[in-house]
Order: structure tokens, then sequence, then C-alpha cells
């Protein structure tokens, strides 16, 4: 079961950290592949949030893809890495969700309708993902005696 289970965490969660690696790294690609919209498609300020949290994601997102890769191989260590990137991944998720849906209701451009559609389903994928990584993580932890 770790094999299935790891592989889909490392599947689903590398999908994102890899996209906000391309659009941090090249926006002009990121959007030819319908990971960013266009600039010129969405409010300035938007643009300039997705931006930034493609940047930060870079930093940090790696966390959730190695756990799953660890819990694979049967390495322990995967736990600390599906707690620490589980949490972002649903931090992540839930904020992208919550935000998008604030801006809309306030009229704010932030794509068109496929691609909302698309980042919405995206966005729960990797919130699943993570839910699933953090109870894998504290049944792990309460089998061996780590949580009482």
């Amino acid at each position: 079961m770790n094999v299935i289970f790891g592989a889909i965490i490392t599947a689903v969660s590398s999908f994102g950290f890899i996209g906000q690696l391309i659009s941090t790294f090249r926006p002009g690609t990121a959007v030819k592949l319908g990971l960013m919209e266009r600039e010129s498609d969405v409010d300035p300020v938007f643009h300039v949030d997705v931006r930034g949290e493609a940047a930060w994601d870079t930093a940090i997102l790696w966390t959730l893809p190695l756990a799953g890769v660890l819990l694979m191989k049967n390495i322990p260590g995967w736990v600390y890495f599906g707690l620490i990137g589980g949490g972002m991944y649903l931090y992540f998720a839930g904020r992208g969700i919550i935000v998008r849906i604030k801006m809309l209701r306030r009229g704010i451009r932030i794509g068109n309708k496929d691609a909302l559609i698309g980042i919405f389903v995206f966005l729960s994928l990797w919130g699943l993902v993570a839910i699933l990584a953090i109870v894998l993580a504290v049944i792990f932890l309460r089998n061996e005696g780590g949580i009482q």
C-alpha cells in the first residue's frame, strides 16, 4: 500500500510543484501551457499575487513530492515531510480556492471560465492529496507509538 499511496502523493503533488516551478522561471511557457493567465487577461494585482505565490511555492512545495517518494521506498522519515508538505498543500489549495471565489464575487478579473474550472479541480485534488498525506502520517505515527 505504501507504494500505491506514495505514487499517488508524488504524482499529484509533483504536478503542483512543477507547475509553480515553470510559472516562476518560465512564465511565458506557463501561459502557453495554461498554468497562468496572460497578464493582459487578469487584474494587475491578481497577476502580481499569482507570480509571487508561484515563487514562494517553488521554494516550499517540494516537500510533499519528497514525502511520496520516501513513502514508496518505505523510509520512515516520509512522515515528517508528509505532515509538513501536507499542511503546505492544504493551505495552498484552501487559500487558492477561497481567494478566487472572493475575487470572482467582487468582479475582479482572474481568468476565463475554462481556466478557472481547471484551477478549482486541481486545487481540490491537491487539497485531497494533502489530507491523504496527513491522515497517513498520523496513522503511521499512531502505529509507531509516536502519538498517543
